[in-house]
């Protein structure tokens, strides 16, 4: 699928839903590329996979802000990778530094930089142990087995959707 044609699907799926998150995040290696950073090269060029970046425009279409939080030690790769693919820009968070604390820190930094609450955000990642850290945090959480497509974007949008309704119907008592 190209990249307009995952656009518009992904543009659909977010026509599915009234309750959208503030913030979407991303982890990078093996969420919106295939590849671990600190093997590759600054001087190859990197490749997304094949709905990130219909994903990325879609949601930005819609409105809603997207954020990098990545554990990557090369973060001079990962912000020149970016760069080639022509959406450094697009992010308005980008927390790209190693750490033992699967990813706490980084949602830390990302709420103080934005003013987002954590419950207002969603988050996708291929590593468990940051889906469960963060989930604990109250963002809700979504892992990637094979990198970030459609398939997972409708279920982020629908456990939101689900997470943001329970939130007002607890208010509400």
């Amino acid at each position: 699928m190209g990249e307009q044609r995952a656009k518009e699907e992904a543009l659909r799926t977010l026509g599915l839903f009234q309750a959208f998150p503030k913030l979407v995040v991303f982890d990078l290696d093996y969420t919106l590329w295939p590849f671990y950073c600190e093997c590759r090269s600054k001087n190859e060029m990197p490749s997304l996979y094949p709905h990130a970046k219909g994903i990325l425009y879609a949601l930005k279409d819609k409105g809603i802000d997207v954020a990098i939080a990545s554990r990557s030690p090369t973060t001079d790769i990962a912000k020149t990778f970016l760069q080639k693919l022509g959406i450094q820009s697009m992010f308005v968070a980008q927390e790209i530094f190693s750490s033992w604390t699967h990813k706490t820190e980084h949602f830390q930094r990302i709420q103080r930089r934005t003013g987002i609450s954590l419950k207002s955000m969603l988050f996708f990642d291929d590593e468990y142990r940051n889906i469960e850290a963060v989930s604990k945090m109250g963002v809700t959480s979504i892992h990637v087995e094979n990198g970030i497509n459609l398939e997972k974007l409708r279920l982020g949008l629908r456990n939101f959707s689900r997470a943001s309704s329970s939130t007002n119907v607890d208010q509400a008592d």
